[in-house]
């Protein structure tokens, strides 16, 4: 692979020249050109920037000297990656893309960035990627650059001594990488995990694993599918301990059911610390908790032949994961033998939850009396 790297600051990518990237290049797996922007330009004050059509703060990035530099760079199958936080995200599968590349050019723009046109035309004769490292500016497309580069390079065949050191990373598997040890055994009161100096593959492919998908649950729960944090929570009976942060839950829920309904008397909004601990004495109320923290719970009481289930709650960053149906489903196998009909309420216009309701076998059953907003809904047992 070749990769050209185009800046005002061609310093900046000195830390190509080290470590593993460095003996790459000079193992011949790939070719690495550092190119100073100015010597595209023809003013005596070699410019590269001016200010913006229409107004603005910042400059502009010429497009003479960056089409000039184009130009000279461009071969017949060539990527022009321009650095911009307005561009796709990079990802671990991007990155494998990235690397299937023969030649990559690097368009590092600064200031306000690059004058569109120049992004407009190459696209006209190259494969034109814009990449962004993370939703946030930088000073400039250098660093981002680098990351991209790295990233990329680092997946090419033969460049890493041992392939099995790419197969488990963080992003290979849609997973986190899993906590790591070396020795000693015990350090600073700090032990290894047994299960590591057991010997058992197995067992600790197991434990590799769930470590895995918990550190993911916890930092980044969008990286999982749905049924991923919905399984490997444990839903536990609800204690007195358990009542002030159930309170916390309860408020970030229904305010999110008030601002949906437009309405602020729902009973569950205005319930004190004493309230919960009162009703926590009159339902079953199970809790899950990822971490230590307590991020989903759902209460459900016979009343005749009906089983009423309620409180139905999951921590706003993880909602939309799979949590409410598995929320509903143990629920309603804890219904004792007597139930004969299921029954919960919810928001008239609240229909996220009216679509779980109804995919559960749920129909409306009409609303609570007096109280047109909240309808009702049952399943027969």
């Amino acid at each position: 692979m070749r990769i050209d790297l185009v800046s005002i600051f061609p310093d900046y990518f000195a830390p190509l020249e080290l470590s593993l990237a460095g003996k790459a290049r000079d193992k011949g797996l790939i070719d690495i050109a550092v190119h100073d922007l100015r010597q595209w330009t023809h003013d005596r004050h070699n410019s590269t920037d001016d200010t913006p059509y229409g107004g603005g703060a910042g400059m502009v990035m010429k497009p003479e000297p960056w089409g000039e530099a184009l130009d000279q760079l461009l071969g017949e199958r060539s990527t022009v990656v321009f650095t911009t936080p307005s561009g796709r995200p990079l990802t671990q599968a991007f990155a494998r893309e990235l690397a299937q590349r023969e030649h990559l050019v690097f368009a590092c723009g600064r200031y306000e960035g690059i004058d569109q046109r120049v992004i407009d035309d190459t696209a006209g004769r190259a494969e034109v990627l814009e990449i962004s490292i993370g939703d946030y500016v930088l000073n400039g497309g250098e660093v981002a650059a680098l990351a991209i580069a790295e990233a990329t390079i680092r997946l090419l065949p033969g460049f890493m001594g041992n392939p099995d050191s790419l197969v488990e990373e963080s992003h290979e598997d849609g997973l986190l990488e899993y906590p790591v040890y070396t020795k000693p055994a015990q350090w600073r009161g700090h032990e290894v995990p047994p299960v590591l100096l057991s010997g058992n593959h197995g067992a600790i492919a197991t434990w590799r694993h769930d470590q895995a998908v918990r550190r993911t649950a916890e930092r980044r729960p969008d990286l999982l599918p749905a049924s991923a944090i919905a399984d490997d929570l444990d839903l536990v009976p609800a204690v007195r301990a358990d009542a002030a942060e159930l309170l916390v839950l309860q408020r970030a829920c229904w305010l999110q059911e008030a601002l949906v309904n437009d309405r602020l008397d729902i009973p569950a909004l205005h319930e004190s610390l004493d309230d919960v601990v009162s009703w926590l004495g009159e339902w079953r109320t199970w809790v899950a908790r990822l971490d230590g923290r307590l991020v989903a719970a759902v209460r459900a009481r016979l009343d005749d032949d009906v089983w009423d289930i309620g409180r139905i709650m999951v921590a706003a960053d993880l909602q939309g994961r799979g949590l409410g149906r598995r929320l509903l489903e143990f629920a309603e196998s804890a219904a004792p033998a007597e139930a004969r009909t299921l029954r919960l309420f919810t928001g008239a216009s609240s229909e996220r939850n009216l679509r779980l309701y109804r995919k559960a076998g749920y129909r409306r059953a009409g609303t609570l009396p007096g109280d047109e907003a909240t309808v009702v809904l049952t399943k027969r047992r």
